[in-house]
């Protein structure tokens, strides 16, 4: 099942721009391989999900890893062939707004090949470029 919040203080709100790079979740924090969106993107809950399943059948159970991206915003869409006026339509979907920079998604417990080979099937699930980083040293 797709995520979305369990609550929200509006139903609907407006479409707005993604402008700038991420300064926030813009590191890898859990575990050594991060996946990395390299442009702005609306990336969908069901997106969301597809990636993730992926990423837990080619893993199994080995390694670990974590989804850093969480779909806070509901688009709406009225229904085809309506006529203009008649107010906003309804919440279609729930979907995470991504900036330049920002981590999608994390994977422990692994060699890097089996990482970058996980990335790249979550990839094709991904409306964005995206790339593989490695944790920083931390000294």
């Amino acid at each position: 099942m797709p995520l979305q919040p369990k609550r929200v203080k509006y139903r609907k709100n407006q479409r707005g721009m993604i402008r700038g790079v991420a300064n926030r979740g813009n590191y890898v924090a859990f575990g050594e391989y991060g996946l990395m969106a390299m442009e702005p993107a609306v990336i969908p809950a069901r997106a969301i999900e597809a990636a993730r399943v992926v990423c837990s059948r080619f893993l199994g159970s080995e390694g670990r890893y974590w989804v850093r991206i969480f779909p806070h915003k509901g688009f709406t869409a009225t229904a085809a062939e309506t006529r203009m006026g008649k107010g906003k339509g309804d919440v279609e979907y729930w979907a995470a707004i991504v900036k330049p920079g920002t981590i999608l998604f994390e994977i422990g417990g692994v060699g890097e090949d089996v990482a970058r080979e996980a990335f790249r099937r979550q990839a094709g699930k991904l409306p964005v470029k995206v790339r593989m980083v490695k944790r920083r040293a931390t000294v």
